[in-house]
């Protein structure tokens, strides 16, 4: 099967890493993944540059939001910043030319009311303007978590469907998170499309950890804990570009994979 396989690359040598792993698409940060602020784009020529260098190498590029982002909290000092920056995420994304914002569907706490946080998500996609598909991705672990848990994954596309905007919303699904989240494998692509009717992206990773850990440790194809024809079996069945997060020589991951498929 044919599906474009990169990885996650830094954006200043983003095209000259892509062409030396060999990769179709690439993932970046636009910002300090831990912070709240996001600097001038650190590209020679800016977005437009960018935009054309990546183009002309053939190679589609897909932005992840910071990990800061919570856009579910309850709390007005988290989730007022959360929005405001993933806004201006959204808006950098659109001015390289992603195919899509990578967002973690983010928490509440163990008081809080889980409604009032797939609300909040309703709420954050109206506020949002953007061309640029919003690709909610599940998460390892948490018991408070909004996309952890296929129950809780499906009251939070309810949430955003909701919304009353034109923003487009996909999926990622990252394997070592529905591994160590305690999904299961062998039925993860036909659970998360029977609620979301798509899968636009898969995080390909091994992880370090057992099922149902709650453990968020990504490690190289075959040095971690899920069995190599079931993680295979995910990449295949989800028929969704690929990009590996895998840690040192992701060169050989994206080989190892395309090797097998």
């Amino acid at each position: 099967m044919s599906v474009k396989i990169g990885a996650h690359v830094g954006l200043a040598d983003a095209v000259t890493e892509a062409r030396t792993l060999g990769a179709d698409v690439v993932q970046v940060f636009l910002s300090d993944p831990q912070a709240w602020k996001v600097p001038p784009l650190e590209y020679p020529g800016g977005a437009e540059a960018f935009r054309t260098a990546t183009a002309e190498a053939g190679v589609d590029v897909v932005v992840h939001a910071p990990y800061v982002i919570n856009v579910a909290s309850t709390n007005n000092r988290i989730r007022i910043p959360s929005r405001k920056l993933l806004q201006q995420i959204m808006t950098g994304a659109g001015e390289i030319g992603a195919k899509g914002v990578v967002v973690h569907g983010g928490h509440v706490t163990a008081t809080d009311d889980p409604a009032k946080g797939f609300d909040n998500w309703r709420k954050a996609i109206e506020s949002l303007k953007t061309d640029v598909p919003v690709l909610i991705e599940n998460t390892a672990g948490g018991d408070h978590s909004m996309a952890r848990r296929l129950d809780r994954i499906e009251q939070l596309w309810a949430a955003v469907q909701q919304a009353d905007s034109d923003v487009e919303v996909g999926f990622t699904l990252d394997t070592c998170h529905a591994w160590a989240g305690g999904l299961d494998l062998s039925t993860v692509v036909d659970d998360i499309r029977a609620i979301t009717g798509r899968i636009d992206l898969v995080h390909a990773n091994d992880s370090r950890d057992a099922a149902g850990s709650g453990a968020d440790r990504h490690t190289n194809f075959g040095a971690g804990e899920i069995p190599e024809e079931l993680l295979l079996a995910v990449i295949r069945a989800a028929g969704a570009p690929v990009v590996c997060e895998t840690k040192g020589d992701v060169g050989t991951d994206i080989t190892w994979l395309r090797e097998r498929l």
